[in-house]
């Protein structure tokens, strides 16, 4: 599953914002929105946001 997929699958789940994911997630509001738009993000990037998800399901 894609990064993307999945933060997308955790707003519709949250009910979260783009803007306040992106900040509460890598403190950077313009994050999914960027991503939306084609911003290729790094590997450390993707391991913060994917230890956010995981550690708010928990």
């Amino acid at each position: 599953m894609s990064l993307l997929l999945k933060i997308d699958r955790y707003l519709r789940r949250t009910n979260m914002s783009r803007t306040q994911f992106g900040r509460l997630a890598v403190n950077d509001p313009r994050l999914v929105t960027d991503m939306v738009r084609g911003r290729v993000i790094g590997p450390a990037v993707a391991a913060r946001i994917t230890r956010f998800i995981d550690g708010t399901e928990a």
